[in-house]
């Protein structure tokens, strides 16, 4: 809703700022735009044009990496789990209670980033991030506990305990960049700025017509496009281009075999 709601305000704003050029010509005597004053305006459109684009690449790679690596972090926490309930299962059948501890924070996990239906009112709230402190102390203390009977266990309760340390700091690091990664409101608004006045530059160099005007709204709305693509990308597990669940979902499959 958050992107939605700004990239329809960048559209409003940059297509306003075209109009504005376009009613504006006519206000300006023929001396104000000969063709030295023409050839100023383009050169100065053509600067913020470029750095805008710059920007805008910027901007759109630095997300697109945010939203990777959020991929790779659900994929190497999901296959954490299956190799921590992988080595408890090895160590013996006193760490059934463990696994299933384990199994529970899975799916607690997994119920906060993609809650169900039934309690999406009470879980995704805006700015939610995951917690691994409260409900992964019952299974680390349980893990801790574990008395190895044999070096076999041994090796075990270490491989877990190890594996289980990468789990908890890939499930941090996780929520930390959650919170830090989001576009900076001062560059968006330098942005929106370089493209009013791109748009104006536009507008003063053309006639009030329909096909001006279309033009102006597709090349704004190009422009909020790219913004909301951005601002998705920086919220990869909510809205529309969230990350698919899958991962965790296959690691709860093979938990408990």
């Amino acid at each position: 809703m958050k992107a939605i709601l700004v990239s329809w305000t960048v559209f409003v704003v940059v297509f306003s700022g075209g109009y504005a050029g376009i009613a504006l010509r006519p206000l300006l005597a023929d001396s104000q735009l000969g063709p030295d004053a023409k050839d100023i305006i383009r050169l100065a459109t053509g600067l913020l044009v470029t750095m805008t684009a710059l920007v805008l690449g910027m901007l759109v790679s630095s997300a697109n990496s945010s939203y990777q690596d959020r991929k790779n972090e659900l994929a190497e926490m999901a296959s954490d789990f299956i190799v921590v309930d992988q080595l408890l299962a090895s160590y013996g059948g006193e760490t059934q209670a463990i696994r299933e501890e384990l199994r529970g924070l899975a799916e607690s996990g997994l119920e906060l980033i993609w809650p169900s239906e039934l309690s999406r009112r009470a879980k995704l709230k805006p700015g939610a991030k995951l917690n691994p402190g409260a409900n992964g102390q019952v299974f680390y203390r349980q893990l801790q506990i574990l008395a190895p009977k044999n070096d076999a266990q041994a090796a075990a309760k270490t491989a877990a305990t190890s594996a289980a340390i990468s789990l908890r700091r890939t499930y941090w690091l996780m929520s930390l960049k959650m919170e830090q990664n989001s576009l900076s409101l001062p560059l968006l608004v330098v942005l929106v700025s370089w493209l009013t006045v791109i748009f104006i530059g536009f507008g003063l160099f053309g006639p009030r017509n329909y096909t001006v005007i279309v033009t102006l709204v597709a090349c704004a709305l190009a422009v909020s496009g790219a913004i909301f693509i951005i601002l998705e990308m920086y919220t990869p597990f909510s809205g529309i281009m969230k990350i698919s669940p899958s991962p965790m979902h296959y690691a709860l499959s093979q938990m408990g075999s």
